[in-house]
């Protein structure tokens, strides 16, 4: 049961990964807030997701602080430039994941992010497409329409 579980995890970091991807490469055809804000709020709630992945048992809060702390370190992160890590910053793969450089308002983008993945974690949950077992396990259930 579990492993459905994960599996749903590794899809909503998927479509989570994608429509981040998006919003950087589609950027001129977006209202600017959504340019500006959504990618990194995306990349906060992809890592919420991928540790729901790896810790499906758990709590959803733990997941919630786990994937905000793991957001503000990488961010806090960026204010250490040493010349190592600034040359992985400088590669695509590194910029998405280190980013480039610290900024404030990246804290509550990544806040909004991680926030409204718990949301939907909890809705998910809620309407019993993702249902508790006793334990803590979960599984995904078969009555995956709204009531």
């Amino acid at each position: 049961m579990l492993l459905k579980k994960r599996l749903l995890y590794l899809l909503l970091i998927t479509i989570v990964m994608a429509l981040g991807l998006s919003t950087r490469k589609f950027s001129d055809a977006m209202p600017p807030f959504v340019a500006l804000h959504f990618g990194d709020a995306l990349w906060a709630a992809m890592v919420y997701f991928g540790f729901r992945a790896l810790l499906p048992a758990k709590p959803l809060l733990l997941s919630l602080l786990l994937g905000l702390s793991f957001s503000f370190l990488i961010e806090f992160s960026q204010l250490y430039n040493a010349p190592w890590l600034n040359s992985i910053r400088a590669s695509t793969m590194g910029a998405l994941v280190f980013g480039k450089g610290f900024l404030w308002i990246d804290l509550a983008r990544y806040t909004a992010g991680t926030a409204l993945a718990y949301c939907l974690d909890l809705f998910l949950n809620r309407f019993h497409i993702i249902t508790p077992l006793g334990g803590g396990t979960a599984h995904i259930t078969n009555r995956g329409k709204l009531p």
